[in-house]
């Protein structure tokens, strides 16, 4: 790889790119109209957020290289495979962290910049230095760093924190333990060689598909909170249960069939339904632009 792709890898850019995704709907959300003059604070946001998330990605790489070394699904990456050291990417993850914070800070405002330093030290080393070998629930507990961005994107365009916000963070909070449990099925092998506490290897694959459904389940409930309170409509709660019903379908039969091939399948789904349920509310929030939203959940939080 050239060095601008080995640096490019380190940031994990797909999931850098869902990461913004979030934060932009968030963003669009936290507004009743399409945005005009706000363009430039969307840019300022995205790109003080995607920055630090790179940063972030790229410590996780330096934590992680001795385990990401033993694990198939991670030799090729710039450190265990031997094309960048680890004071190379430090030093790339310190630049990216110190822009990020700049362009937030001096461009958006405080408190997007404080939430989202906090994001990447809950998932740079909170949870990459001790949650994800201290416990099986590592991804429960850790999930909260990840699912910060559309909260990110909403004190971006606002100043603070909503009860509106804290929903969409509850989606993503829900939808992390299913998204990435199904992924440590099919790598169950990798996971345990690298010594590292997953669901899967502590108790085993039938345990962890029923804490799938059950999370699922939760997962389901937690989509239709913005439709009862006013901040989505019909068209939202429409897609959600679809999107919703597929994928507990898909969680059933995994537990039915015990295949590998189907975990796979549903971690790969559960990408495709975070986006496309974001972009139903986004959908939903400008066929219905100008409607009132409770007062209740327009009242800052923080």
């Amino acid at each position: 790889m050239s060095q601008f792709k080995q640096y490019l890898e380190l940031t994990k850019p797909k999931v850098v790119l869902l990461i913004l995704f979030t934060a932009l709907v968030g963003m669009l959300l936290s507004m009743r109209n399409f945005p005009q003059s706000e363009w430039i604070l969307v840019f300022w946001g995205l790109l003080g957020i995607g920055l630090s998330s790179g940063a972030a990605a790229a410590v996780n790489h330096w934590a992680d290289q001795k385990a990401d070394a033993i694990m198939l699904r991670t030799q090729h990456r710039p450190l265990p495979s031997g094309e960048l050291s680890a004071g190379k990417v430090l030093l790339f993850a310190s630049v990216l962290t110190l822009i990020g914070m700049g362009v937030l800070i001096y461009f958006v405002n405080v408190l997007t910049a404080v939430l989202t330093f906090l994001s990447l030290i809950g998932y740079a080393f909170v949870y990459t230095f001790y949650l994800k070998r201290a416990t099986p629930q590592n991804i429960v507990i850790g999930g909260a760093a990840g699912a910060t961005p559309p909260v990110l994107g909403w004190t971006t365009m606002t100043g603070h924190v909503t009860a509106d916000a804290l929903i969409l963070f509850g989606i993503i909070f829900a939808w992390t333990p299913p998204h990435f449990w199904a992924l440590a099925i099919y790598r169950k092998e990798d996971y345990a060689k690298a010594d590292i506490p997953m669901l899967p290897v502590t108790h085993g694959v039938k345990f962890t598909q029923l804490h799938i459904i059950l999370y699922t389940v939760i997962l389901i409930i937690v989509t239709v909170f913005p439709f009862l309170t006013g901040m989505s409509g019909l068209i939202y709660l429409t897609g959600a249960l679809l999107l919703g019903g597929k994928f507990l379908w898909m969680t059933l039969e995994l537990r039915r069939t015990q295949s590998p091939l189907l975990a796979w399948q549903t971690f790969k789904y559960s990408i495709w339904y975070l986006m496309l349920l974001f972009a139903f509310l986004l959908l939903d929030h400008y066929v219905h632009m100008g409607d009132v939203m409770p007062r209740m959940f327009q009242e800052p939080i923080i």
